[in-house]
């Protein structure tokens, strides 16, 4: 059961910290008294001393910075490449913090010999190799508040803290990072099937996990609290049809988490609806878009899509509302608009509009529909990619389109963009191809944009009520 599990600070990924006990003397109803106060005394000073003894302080490789900036040649857009390199960059999953909270670091990974999870320093354009005497990271995530990151290392969670020196000769002498790291705890059974992602209050963090010893098990989502480790079970799932990943929390209630459904053999696009079957029963449903409480404990599909109808690639938005793309086309040419669905209503509207038409092949239909959104944390924009490596804003208030960056993917080749967002809803960043291999691209919005959506005050507003 990882119900109510402690992990040790000796275990390798999620949970930890030790209780002790005390002893006390004297007459009985004292004496209870007396050992309650020293058992309590004694936890709290074995507990601090155990965090502080968990604690592992050690300085990580600096790179030279490799970074260069250019104008998207089709929209102008200012470009910032952060990885040059010949080897094979890519920023975090879509749905991922990639920035720290301050935004001194922006987190990718990289296929280079001394690569795996690194982050670009800000300040100086270095690169920070986050590789701990342990062994490499994965998984990762920046906190939603504060600078720590989290990762999975094996079967492990550990929180990194860094400590940047920055140097005003980065080339010649390169900056002084510092990694303080604290295990949460380790899995006791399974292995890590997502990344890592943090709730918007800060306190814990939800994982999807599978591998069991016993093999009839289907996958189990799980939260860690940040603050002691604690690994608790919030929902287990069938091993049929099991599930899509894509574990991540609400960015505005600490209570929500959403996952991918399993589609089974028809995978993006829903088979058969099925007849007489609750929101609740996962099992039968075979949906994308499921989101549990984690007071209840209880899965419940927030959209039923027809059959044949394209959903994916969803995340989380303002007030409770998820993003995903997707659409109903009557031949094997996609459609696929960026949508806005309402958990609690049940309301969708489209955000950023794909098209059809009957003549299109696969590659020209390619161009104006989208397979990854999300949206910043202000409200103001939508951002969403395509298969061409288009990268396209959609004003959150009134949906209008704006071609950010264009050309970043060649059509059947090389990763897709992921494009995802800063914490202040000004740059996102996205996987390119531009330069002829993968590498990491963040993109400014221009300020023109920026002022011109600011300055929108269009309805009655409180005057109208």
């Amino acid at each position: 059961m990882f119900t109510r599990i402690l992990c040790s600070p000796a275990g390798r990924a999620r949970w930890f910290w030790q209780r002790f006990l005390a002893t006390s003397t004297g007459n009985p109803a004292p004496s209870r008294r007396c050992l309650v106060v020293g058992l309590c005394a004694s936890v709290i000073t074995l507990i601090a001393a155990a965090a502080i003894a968990a604690e592992n302080i050690y300085p990580l490789e600096v790179l030279p910075p490799e970074h260069q900036r250019m104008a998207d040649p089709k929209t102008g857009a200012e470009l910032l490449f952060l990885t040059t390199a010949p080897e094979n960059d890519a920023n975090l999953y879509f749905h991922e913090y990639s920035w720290l909270g301050d935004e001194s670091v922006i987190l990718f990974t990289s296929a280079r010999a001394k690569g795996g999870l690194m982050g670009y320093v800000t300040a100086t354009g270095e690169l920070i190799r986050l590789h701990t005497p342990q062994g490499p990271l994965g998984g990762a995530t920046a906190a939603a508040r504060g600078n720590a990151i989290f990762a999975m290392r094996g079967r492990s969670v550990v929180e990194i803290k860094l400590a940047i020196e920055p140097s005003s000769t980065p080339a010649a002498h390169p900056s002084r990072v510092t990694a303080t790291e604290r295990v949460l705890c380790t899995l006791p059974d399974g292995a890590p099937s997502t990344a890592l992602n943090p709730s918007c209050d800060g306190k814990y963090l939800s994982l999807g996990v599978t591998g069991f010893a016993d093999r009839t098990r289907g996958p189990t989502i799980c939260k860690i609290a940040v603050r002691n480790g604690k690994l608790t079970e919030v929902c287990r799932l069938p091993l049929l049809p099991g599930y899509g990943g894509h574990v991540q929390w609400s960015r505005t209630n600490p209570n929500l988490i959403s996952f991918a459904g399993g589609r089974g053999p028809t995978k993006d696009f829903a088979g058969p609806v099925p007849v007489a079957t609750s929101p609740e029963d996962y099992a039968g449903r075979g949906e994308r878009l499921w989101v549990v409480d984690i007071r209840e404990g209880v899965p419940r599909n927030v959209y039923l899509a027809e059959e044949g109808e394209l959903v994916t690639h969803e995340s989380w938005w303002m007030n409770d509302q998820i993003l995903f793309c997707g659409g109903k086309s009557p031949t094997a040419t996609e459609v696929s608009h960026v949508k806005l669905l309402n958990i609690y209503t049940g309301q969708v509207r489209i955000v950023g509009a794909g098209a059809w038409w009957p003549e299109a092949t696969p590659a020209e239909a390619a161009r104006v529909n989208w397979w990854h959104a999300t949206g910043s944390a202000d409200g103001r924009w939508v951002a969403a990619d395509n298969w061409h490596g288009g990268i396209m804003l959609f004003e959150g208030k009134t949906t209008r389109p704006h071609l950010l960056a264009t050309g970043h993917r060649t059509y059947g080749k090389g990763d897709h963009p992921h494009v995802g967002w800063d914490r202040k809803g000004e740059k996102v960043v996205f996987d390119s191809n531009l330069l002829g291999n993968p590498n990491v691209c963040v993109a400014t919005i221009p300020k023109a944009w920026q002022d011109a959506v600011s300055a929108n005050h269009d309805g009655l507003g409180k005057k109208g009520r």
